[in-house]
């Protein structure tokens, strides 16, 4: 069941589940686009890469990731992903914290201008 489905410059998002400790959602990046580099300050993110291939960049440090492949990032710590292959890159998100609101998002570099 889909709580809430959002389109994006960069792709979609789908939250599959929502509580007071956690947050669940589906990100699909379309190929050559990325998220923006942010931070957030009151939840940290799984990502477990169920489709495509792509590079996460964590606190400057980028590295490569296909399906089968998690990211880890603590509360705080700078992060993206980006689709470099042909096909959508799929994720799903586990965020834990004590907030989840698309507001605790700390954009450094945003490719839309947000």
């Amino acid at each position: 069941m889909v709580l809430e489905k959002s389109d994006r410059p960069w792709g979609s998002y789908e939250v599959l589940h929502e509580a007071a400790t956690h947050k669940v959602k589906t990100i699909s990046v379309i190929p050559g686009k990325r998220l923006s580099y942010q931070r957030h300050a009151k939840r940290a993110e799984h990502w477990f890469i169920v489709a495509g291939s792509g590079e996460v960049t964590i606190d400057g440090q980028v590295r490569e990731v296909r399906a089968g492949d998690a990211v880890d990032f603590g509360i705080g710590v700078l992060h993206r992903i980006a689709n470099t292959g042909s096909e959508i890159l799929t994720f799903i998100e586990v965020q834990t914290g004590t907030y989840f609101g698309e507001d605790d998002i700390e954009r450094i570099e945003d490719d839309f201008g947000r």
